[in-house]
């Protein structure tokens, strides 16, 4: 199938991991994984989460003041503690916590009010289900380590029955957020300790797709998926296909509020365009409160990444990726018709951009978003290889303080040359 068109062109997302995790700010799921707090202590927080001032219209409108075109919450973490009230078994905040109510299906119904696409993350793993630590015995090679949340602790395999119990939990609940909610896009994890064959995978995506053709998956659905998710580090060299930058707003995916470790606005600019300039999405997550509220301090830099976009819609929205390395020291993108080249230049460029490589003559130069013009020329060149386009450095008052953009319009098409030289 063909992927949905909306991923490519949505450019931004909002990553939310919300759980039980937030009452005491421990960490996500490994916190009793690996030892961080006791796995009694850790599942005590389920008693404080109440979610009293989840307010997810409030949600949906700051992620589309901010540009984002999709959402993905953490509708089940590999606690196996879901937001949803699951006929499947498990936990689930309905029962077990004073929050007492559906979660997804309010987010769900505020993010397609304010148009944006529905995005749920579940993992295959869940660490509390009690046949979750089984081991396969058909001599497929083991992904799982000797963790007691992982293999049986007398490590000898089973019959495989409690294996197929926690499939048909698994599927059973991928199957009621499907249906209940219709998600645009489901995020898996958790998918690293075992193989694709034992987690059946083709059997989980021909169950999805049965029932929602256009549904997105991530490549954590492995041979399964539609689009790469690298995590927490932009990567040299985009990956082939549709891909998105999943990233902390400070160095953890949940709350925790002993980590002020918050990226700046300027960097998050930087990490935005890099990824938009090899052709993905940034996927940038948030860790609310335990009541359901962002923290101001992530707050106030999704609102500054915002306000950069609006300043420069024209670079973001409806572009691919621009020139590869080296044709210019700083990201860019490129408009649909290729006519159009957006250069992105960090700080002060001196007294002149250099774009390198193209063959294309420049009709006109200016700076996005004033609107300042400028001037522009061409230096060297021999035969096949063109010289180096020169486009005046924007005057003070024009610069943006995290990035700036120069629209370069050409006269025709993109052609870039990136052949060795005359020998």
């Amino acid at each position: 199938m063909a992927m949905q068109p909306w991923f490519a062109e949505a450019k931004l997302g909002i990553f939310l991991h919300w759980g039980i995790y937030a009452v005491d700010g421990t960490l996500e799921s490994w916190a009793f994984y690996a030892g961080e707090v006791p796995h009694e202590q850790y599942m005590r927080q389920q008693a404080g989460f109440a979610g009293e001032n989840y307010d997810p219209k409030a949600w949906a409108e700051l992620f589309a003041r901010v540009g984002a075109r999709y959402a993905v919450l953490t509708a089940r973490h590999h606690d196996g503690i879901a937001l949803w009230d699951s006929a499947r078994g498990g936990r689930n905040v309905v029962e077990h916590t004073p929050a007492g109510r559906d979660l997804i299906g309010p987010y769900a119904q505020a993010l397609r009010e304010r148009g944006l696409k529905v995005g749920l993350y579940y993992s295959h793993s869940d660490w509390n289900h009690p046949d979750y630590a089984s081991v396969r015995s058909q001599g497929e090679a083991q992904h799982v380590n000797d963790s007691e949340w992982v293999a049986p602790q007398d490590g000898k395999p089973d019959d495989e029955q409690a294996w197929a119990r926690y499939l048909s939990y698994r599927d059973g609940q991928v199957g009621e957020l499907v249906e209940r909610y219709r998600p645009d896009l489901l995020w898996f994890d958790g998918e690293w300790e075992r193989s694709e064959q034992q987690w059946r995978m083709r059997e989980l995506s021909a169950q999805i797709l049965a029932a929602a053709p256009d549904t997105v998956l991530n490549a954590r659905m492995m041979s399964y998926g539609d689009y790469a998710t690298p995590e927490q580090g932009i990567p040299m060299r985009a990956p082939d296909g549709p891909w998105e930058l999943c990233l902390t707003v400070n160095d953890s995916w949940g709350y925790r509020p002993g980590d002020t470790n918050h990226k700046s606005v300027g960097q998050l600019v930087r990490y935005f365009t890099e990824t938009i300039g090899m052709g993905g999405n940034l996927l940038l997550d948030v860790g609310p409160r335990a009541d359901g509220t962002i923290p101001a301090e992530q707050v106030e830099r999704l609102e500054g990444l915002g306000a950069w976009i609006a300043r420069h819609e024209a670079a973001v929205f409806g572009t691919v990726a621009g020139l590869p390395a080296g044709h210019h020291y700083g990201p860019s993108t490129v408009s649909p018709d290729r006519r159009t080249l957006y250069l992105v230049c960090f700080g002060s460029p001196g007294d002149a951009v250099a774009v390198k490589g193209l063959r294309t003559p420049v009709r006109r130069a200016h700076v996005l978003g004033t609107g300042a013009a400028l001037g522009h020329r061409v230096t060297g060149g021999h035969a096949e290889v063109p010289g180096v386009t020169w486009i005046d450095a924007p005057a003070a008052a024009d610069l943006d303080p995290y990035a700036t953009v120069i629209a370069v319009e050409l006269a025709g098409e993109l052609d870039l040359y990136c052949g060795t030289g005359r020998a």
